[in-house]
């Protein structure tokens, strides 16, 4: 009794405090989310019913791992915000992801199959004992014949064979259902070791001027979220426009589900700071080798020596923020039919441009793309397609071949102007007359006035490259040796059409005063001196053939050997 009385009163104490730290509870609805390479940005609103004076709202659905520094409440009809207090709310409900929830499912099922085997077995069982129980038959007093005697006794038999082969097909399914039981629990054990970020709690304190309904607005960043550019690239013909979608994975492991929300993805990173970097007076001194003693130090003489703490050394890096000297520093940061898309099970086509419904600001620092059709993203960590822009770019075509390291072709689609185009370094899938043929990259910091789409091998281009052995020729004058190569290139178009095609090839070049180039024929090349490099431009018909060549001679000491002279 008094350990009972004992329970209820800390029960109530309990019940008290909470009642003292939130008078009500609301659920905030995620609008929209600013989604940063790494990081991302949540708008929520809610509307909450508020008393004259003070009042204290527990919100729930709230991210988890919020970075208190970005939090911002703002309430409507002249509500003051005095404080907002963020927790993880490790006691409320989890959030699985979809696999875990499928394996949960699953085994529940196997549960249920395998209860109806231990029941069948059981009946079984039951009949098995009934016809054990009645097989003695017969004795003095029975009445029976020996004709009932034999049918009663081929009854039996019949039935008790029958029902051993059901529990025998029972028992064969029972034990193939417990080894599925077993290998769903290890997957899911698995599964559930890979960990789920907890979703938290926000408790505000307003104050009303009068009893009022207010709508409640909070900002707040989180770092589990993020997006990574990936491009489509088609195709259609060396005539046409080249088609570009442009593309996200986007991730999230918040914490909460993004059900329905405003989506803008921004190539912004918070977690990479704001402030430049500057540099400090760069002082030389000369080094002085660390000399080892014996000598044991007393605690003083430790406690006296110089040190330097975590937050001397990074106090002024971006990302990290200190509030006093000698505090755990807190660093943000984190780490996701070429017509048609499907946006939350409602398929958009290519009609209804994707275009449609993205907008792209470019008047910050950073670019940032406002998609206005509704997304979910769920809790999940994995990556989640969502077309952000289509572009159709005017092309030039051509193939490109460098036969001495390798035979094919490259078809590669040149692009002018494409500055305005927002693109990030990514990968590409390349699509050429409605087939796949590759994966590539894109890799904008390294492009110039024109961009290079490649878009992949073709096998139409046919490329020979040979050395002429009839002009090839190793004479010795005095102390030197002359060495002539002579090479031919052969290319033929077996497509229907003529396509322009440029070949690079490459001369040797010295960089000693006892090796020299001579005779030096770059078979009308377009030939860079300084490092050997030629380049043929030319246009080849359909079904023609086309030859060029150049050739050398090498002169160097008898005696001597050359490497890479091949």
């Amino acid at each position: 009794m008094k350990q009972t009385f004992l329970f209820l009163l800390a029960f109530n104490f309990f019940a008290s405090q909470q009642e003292a730290t939130a008078q009500s509870t609301q659920k905030l609805k995620i609008e929209e989310a600013i989604v940063f390479l790494s990081g991302a940005e949540l708008t929520s609103s809610a509307k909450v019913s508020l008393v004259k004076g003070e009042n204290e709202v527990l919100f729930s659905n709230v991210a988890g791992d919020v970075n208190a520094r970005s939090i911002s409440v703002n309430a409507s009809n002249g509500v003051i915000v005095e404080s907002a207090t963020f927790q993880n709310n490790f006691l409320g409900n989890e959030i699985i992801s979809p696999r875990v929830k499928e394996l949960k499912d699953s085994i529940e099922l196997i549960i249920a199959a395998k209860k109806l085997m231990n029941d069948k077995i059981a009946v079984l069982n039951e009949q098995i004992t009934v016809l054990q129980s009645n097989r003695k038959v017969g004795g003095d007093n029975t009445g029976l014949s020996v004709a009932e005697l034999t049918k009663m006794l081929d009854i039996i038999s019949s039935k008790m064979e029958t029902y051993l082969n059901q529990k025998g097909k029972q028992e064969e399914l029972l034990s193939k259902a417990n080894e599925r039981h077993a290998k769903l629990n290890s997957q899911l054990d698995e599964e559930q070791k890979k960990g789920v970020q907890p979703g938290g709690q926000m408790l505000v304190k307003f104050f009303a001027k009068e009893a009022t309904t207010a709508t409640i607005v909070i900002d707040y960043v989180v770092p589990g979220a993020g997006w990574s550019p990936t491009y489509d690239i088609m195709a259609d013909a060396i005539n046409v426009p080249v088609k570009l979608f442009y593309k996200a994975n986007i991730y999230q492991n918040s914490g909460v589900n993004w059900n329905n929300v405003k989506l803008t993805l921004s190539t912004g990173n918070p977690n990479e700071g704001v402030n430049a970097s500057g540099l400090e007076p760069w002082y030389l001194s000369f080094y002085v080798p660390q000399v080892y003693t014996n000598q044991a130090y007393s605690k003083s003489k430790m406690t006296n020596m110089p040190t330097a703490q975590m937050n001397d050394m990074i106090s002024n890096a971006p990302a990290a923020y200190q509030s006093r000297r000698g505090e755990e520093v807190s660093v943000g940061g984190a780490r996701s039919s070429g017509s048609t898309y499907v946006v939350d099970g409602v398929q958009v086509s290519n009609n209804t441009s994707i275009n449609n419904y993205v907008t792209v600001d470019n008047a910050g620092v950073n670019t940032s793309f406002d998609i206005d059709l509704p997304y979910t993203i769920p809790c999940d960590g994995k990556e989640h397609l969502v077309a952000i822009k289509k572009f159709e770019l005017p092309a030039t075509y051509r193939y490109f071949v460098v036969p001495k390291l390798d035979k094919d072709a490259f078809l590669q689609a040149q692009v002018t102007n494409w500055e305005d185009l927002n693109l990030l370094p990514g990968t590409t899938n390349i699509f050429y007359e409605g087939t796949y043929v590759g994966q590539g990259m894109i890799d904008v910091r390294s492009v110039k006035d024109t961009f290079t789409i490649s878009l992949g091998r073709d096998k139409k281009i046919v490329v020979k490259r040979e050395r002429d052995t009839k002009l090839r020729s190793v004479k010795t004058i005095g102390t030197n040796v002359r060495e002539t190569f002579a090479y031919s290139i052969v290319v033929r178009n077996a497509r229907k059409e003529n396509i322009n095609l440029t070949i690079q090839d490459q001369m040797p070049v010295s960089n000693d005063n006892d090796i020299q180039l001579e005779d030096i024929d770059t078979g009308g090349s377009e030939y860079e001196a300084n490092t050997g490099m030629m380049k043929w431009n030319m246009v080849v018909n359909q079904n023609e053939t086309k030859k060029v060549g150049f050739g050398f001679t090498v002169k160097y000491p008898k005696g001597k050997i050359i490497n890479n002279l091949r």
